[in-house]
C-alpha cells in the first residue's frame, strides 16, 4: 500500500529515524539532531506514499501537526502495546527500527489524534484537573491544621509556627479559588459558542467541566460504530476472557480515565439530587426497588446508560431530550 515506511523515535536532544520500503524488508537507519524542518525535508524528498509511526507521548500532538502534510497517513502508536520495543538493545535507533517493523507488518495498535480544535481543549481539561487535586491537597491541609489541635474548621489555633502555615494555607487557598473561577469562565464559553458541548452539557449530571472533557477526548464520536465499544472506551464494560470454548470470568481492558469519571460523577449526581419525577433517577430506583439490584451495581449500570445516552446525542448532533427516549426507558424498567 505504501512505498515508504518510517518510524521516528523522537526526544528533545535527538531523532531517530528508520525506514523500509514496500520491496524489500532491510531497514536504513540515522540518529540526528532533533530538527522539525530537516524532519519535513527529508519526508518531502521521499518520493511515492509514505506512512510515519512514533509512539504516544507529550510531543505526540505537536509532531503530528506538524508531520501531517508529509505523509499520506501518521499512526501514533500506542506505546504500551509495542512489547517488542522491550527486548534486545535499548537505544534510539533500536526502538525506531523496531516501530518501522511493527508498521509495516500492521502490529501497530493506533491512539487517535487529528487537528481539530477539541484537541487543543485537552490541555485546559488537563489543567484544571490538576488544578483541582491541588485545591483538595490544600484545603485538606488546612484542615489538618486545626484537627491537630482537636478543634472544627475556623476557630482560632494557638501557637505562631501554626498561625503562620495556617495564613500560608489562607493565601494559597485564595489563589485556588480566583483560578477556578477563571477555568469556569473559560467553560462556560465554550458551552456557549459550541455546539456539540452545549448539546452534551444537556443531559443530567454531567455538568459544564464534564462536557467540555467528553468532547475533547472523544472528539469523533463516528470512530464508535457500536455502543459497546465506547463503553469499554469508557471502562464502563469488560470483556469475557475464554479459552477452549470456556468462559473463565471477566478482564477490564485499559481504558480512558477522563470518559469514566465524568459518567460516574454524572451518576452519582443524578442520584444524590435529581428529582423524583427525573427518567434517570426513576431508572436507578427501577433498578434498586424492583430489579433488587444491590447500590453499587445500579450506579454502574446508570454510569452506562449516561454514556450511550452521550454517545447519542454527540453522534445525532441534537440535545437531550426525555420525551424522545421515554419509550427506550419504558422497555428498560418492564
Amino acid at each position: 500500500m505504501y512505498d515508504h515506511y518510517i518510524g521516528i523515535d523522537w526526544a528533545q536532544q535527538n531523532m531517530a529515524i528508520a525506514r523500509m520500503t514496500k520491496h524489500s524488508q532491510r531497514i536504513t537507519s540515522v540518529d540526528v539532531k532533533s530538527d522539525i524542518r530537516d524532519l519535513q525535508v527529508y519526508l518531502n524528498n521521499l518520493k511515492g506514499k509514505k506512512i510515519i509511526t512514533f509512539e504516544e507521548s507529550s510531543p505526540a500532538q505537536w509532531l503530528y501537526t506538524e508531520l501531517k502534510n508529509y505523509a499520506d497517513e501518521i499512526v501514533v502508536c500506542d506505546p504500551y502495546r509495542n512489547k517488542l520495543l522491550k527486548e534486545g538493545a535499548k537505544n534510539d535507533i533500536a526502538d525506531a527500527e523496531k516501530l518501522v517493523t511493527l508498521l509495516k507488518n500492521n502490529l501497530l495498535k493506533p491512539v487517535y489524534h487529528c487537528c481539530d480544535d477539541f484537541i487543543h481543549m485537552r490541555k485546559l481539561v488537563s489543567g484544571y484537573g490538576d488544578l483541582i487535586q491541588a485545591g483538595v491537597r490544600i484545603k485538606n491541609q488546612r484542615s489538618a491544621m486545626f484537627r491537630s489541635q482537636g478543634k472544627i474548621v475556623d476557630e482560632e489555633i494557638s501557637g505562631s509556627y501554626e498561625q503562620f502555615v495556617l495564613t500560608g494555607l489562607d493565601a494559597r487557598l485564595a489563589s485556588y479559588e480566583k483560578e477556578k473561577s477563571n477555568y469556569q469562565k473559560i467553560f462556560t464559553k465554550i458551552v456557549k459558542s459550541n455546539s456539540l458541548v452545549k448539546n452534551l452539557s444537556s443531559i443530567p449530571g454531567i455538568g459544564l467541566v464534564g462536557s467540555v472533557s467528553l468532547a475533547s477526548v472523544v472528539v469523533d464520536p463516528t470512530r464508535f460504530s457500536k455502543k459497546s465499544q465506547f463503553l469499554v472506551y469508557s471502562g464502563l464494560m469488560k470483556l469475557d476472557r475464554i479459552s477452549g470454548g470456556k468462559v473463565y470470568g471477566k478482564t477490564t481492558p485499559r481504558y480512558n480515565r477522563t470518559v469514566k469519571k465524568v459518567f460516574k460523577t454524572a451518576a452519582i449526581v443524578i442520584i444524590g439530587t435529581a428529582k423524583d419525577d427525573n427518567l434517570l433517577k426513576q431508572y436507578y430506583d427501577h433498578l434498586i426497588g424492583v430489579k433488587n439490584y444491590p447500590v453499587y451495581q445500579a450506579r454502574h449500570a446508570l454510569a452506562q446508560r449516561l454514556a450511550v445516552l452521550a454517545l447519542g446525542v454527540m453522534k445525532s448532533g441534537k440535545k437531550y431530550n426525555e420525551k424522545i427516549i421515554q419509550k427506550k426507558f419504558n422497555e428498560l424498567t418492564v
